[in-house]
């Protein structure tokens, strides 16, 4: 944990998928598509690999089609609409009713009531989670990292969504789980980060070197992030 000065932090910002809800119970659930859809999920992991190294551009969708069209051996149309269908539209059944993780939505409400600035940034369509438990009537900023033109850890949509939150990123806390994506990407664009990890990497006192805070219960995210405020104003 570093030493860093919660009273500045005007925003929070999560990432969505495996922060606000645990990757293995999405996993689980979409098993049988998974394997139906085998050979795509494969080549569409390849591309989305080159598209996380891909520089900010505004032809984000065609160059992701266009790579997909290469690994399935088809036109970039073909692939565009193979996408929309399996990714973008086929998975968004899988999220409803999914549990969000223990604690979560307490931590975002207590951050509203507060009076703190709140968001959504993920790298995939946030409208694809639906309501998102009501958080996202709750947020001043919802971004998807496509329409910001690159994946994480490239830092376009951090610097998007602090545009968008109207604040410098120093004043700003992101929470996610990749520590490679979300951790990273937030760090160099200046923000302060809280990493979310599995309970027995916690339990063997697993932490980051860059993250401001570890954590592995969003009980101990609220604890820390409220207290540290409490005892730096007394």
């Amino acid at each position: 944990m570093n030493n860093v000065d919660l009273t500045q932090i005007k925003a929070v910002a999560f990432d969505i998928d495996g922060t606000l809800y645990r990757a293995w119970r999405f996993n689980l659930r979409i098993a049988p598509y998974f394997l139906f859809h085998s050979f795509f999920f494969l080549k569409y992991g390849l591309v989305r690999n080159i598209m996380h190294r891909t520089a900010a551009t505004s032809e984000f969708t065609k160059i992701q089609a266009a790579h997909m069209a290469k690994k399935l051996n088809c036109s970039p149309e073909e692939a565009e609409e193979r996408l929309e269908k399996i990714i973008y539209k086929g998975l968004e059944k899988y999220f409803v009713n999914i549990k969000p993780c223990d604690g979560a939505l307490d931590f975002i409400h207590k951050l509203k009531d507060k009076g703190y600035k709140l968001g959504l940034l993920s790298d995939f369509p946030p409208e694809q989670k639906g309501e998102i438990w009501g958080v996202r009537e709750l947020c001043d900023v919802v971004l998807g990292s496509e329409e910001a033109g690159a994946l994480k850890p490239d830092p376009t949509p951090f610097r998007k969504l602090a545009e968008e939150f109207n604040l410098p990123p120093e004043q700003i806390l992101y929470v996610g789980n990749n520590h490679k994506y979300d951790i990273q990407g937030a760090h160099n664009a200046g923000m302060k980060t809280a990493w979310l990890i599995l309970p027995h990497s916690g339990w063997i006192g697993k932490k980051s070197k860059i993250a401001d805070f570890t954590f592995w219960h969003y009980n101990q995210l609220s604890n820390w992030f409220f207290n540290d405020q409490t005892n730096k104003s007394d």
